[in-house]
């Protein structure tokens, strides 16, 4: 367009009058014609959208979904670089892989130093950070008491240990015994005394994190990813809005608990409706008090949490469930966590939330408070 007013004026100086009219007519209708092509691709241009990228795969015995709103080309081996960092992780923290990490250091004796990779590194430090919050009720070294429970990698038939044998366990359970060392050729990892680490109360968490940053390395803000139920989300859905997730309702007729609407934060939740056995008419969790070494015993069914990371949300979805709901929320109410607790009393399922919860509450939610199972 530029170039030709430059040349329009040019003409104008040596045409006569009625050329130059008739030169300016012919030139408008033309600079009319090719702007009004240049708005109708513009407009047209904005009906496209950006694309909507889902990868979904299996890793660490569960599933994973990813669901990204990309403004802008994606690696086209996203998925590949996806698979690739999982693999890395479970590498590391399965305690399913003989070669793993995890499994080099519970097979060490004490006081000997093992050199550990920057995830792992990553884990132990989120890891020590809320047992030490929580006062124990996260417990990283839970193994030997899983395991005596029967509901470790090596299964075993449902029955109640002895009171000797809990005992036992507990002397090999203790994360005071992990000892951490940064040192410029790298970090080292041992124990003061022969204990087993567990990450997996925070390693799917954690996992979801590192996909998160992978997204963000490569200028995608907007998605959702879901690994084994733990979810984090950032910016908006394909419909331009915040994100809606779904709390699921304990028991077995499932169904949706909660909403919650959020663009940045992760949310985990952990209950005791799945994994159990029942003998002589008593139920038996999965999720065991380190401190008396027995399942827990107390009416909360499920806890959700929402953190800025997902390794953050789960292992504090574990904490809250060993804690129980009285002291589990006096506890998130003095660390400002944001909340959401189902207990089971009489079969009723009742739910409530801490102080921090209410910013995340979806105005169309409409869950009621109590539900007979």
């Amino acid at each position: 367009a530029w170039k030709m007013t430059t040349s329009f004026s040019m003409i104008l100086v040596v045409k006569p009058k009625k050329v130059r009219r008739k030169l300016f007519l012919h030139l408008r209708r033309r600079l009319i014609c090719v702007l009004s092509v240049f708005f109708f691709m513009l407009i047209s241009g904005c009906d496209y959208g950006p694309e909507i990228i889902e990868i979904s795969g299996k890793k660490f015995g569960t599933t994973y979904r990813l669901i990204i709103v990309a403004d802008q080309p994606a690696p086209a081996d996203l998925s590949e670089i996806i698979e690739s960092e999982l693999n890395k992780i479970d590498a590391s923290m399965s305690t399913y892989k003989s070669s793993s990490e995890i499994n080099q250091f519970n097979r060490l004796n004490a006081n000997i130093p093992l050199n550990i990779s920057e995830h792992f590194a990553s884990v132990i430090e989120i890891s020590e950070n809320i047992w030490l919050e929580s006062g124990g009720a996260f417990e990283p070294t839970i193994g030997p008491l899983v395991d005596l429970w029967g509901f470790g990698p090596d299964a075993k038939s449902d029955k109640v240990p002895s009171d000797s044998d809990i005992a036992s366990a507990i002397d090999a359970v203790g994360f005071d015994a992990i000892s951490v060392k940064v040192a410029m050729s790298g970090t080292t990892l041992s124990k003061s005394r022969p204990v087993r680490l567990d990450l997996s109360a925070v390693a799917k968490g954690y996992a979801v994190d590192v996909l998160a940053n992978l997204l963000e390395s490569y200028a995608l803000p907007d998605y959702l990813i879901e690994i084994g139920g733990e979810t984090r989300v950032s910016g908006y859905n394909p419909q331009g809005k915040p994100w809606r997730l779904a709390i699921e309702r304990p028991g077995v007729r499932g169904g949706v608990s909660h909403i919650v609407s959020m663009t940045d934060g992760a949310v985990a939740t952990s209950g005791d409706y799945r994994n159990y056995f029942e003998l002589d008419g008593k139920k038996y969790s999965h999720t065991i008090d380190p401190k008396s070494g027995y399942p827990i015993t107390h009416n909360l069914t499920s806890v959700s949490v929402i953190a800025h990371s997902c390794a953050e949300a789960d292992a504090w979805a574990t904490a809250m469930m060993v804690l129980g709901d009285k002291k589990g929320l006096e506890l998130a109410n003095a660390l400002d966590l944001a909340v959401y607790m189902v207990i089971n009393e009489g079969q009723i399922l009742k739910s409530f939330n801490s102080k921090a919860f209410e910013v995340f509450k979806d105005p169309n939610s409409v869950i009621p408070s109590a539900k007979e199972i």
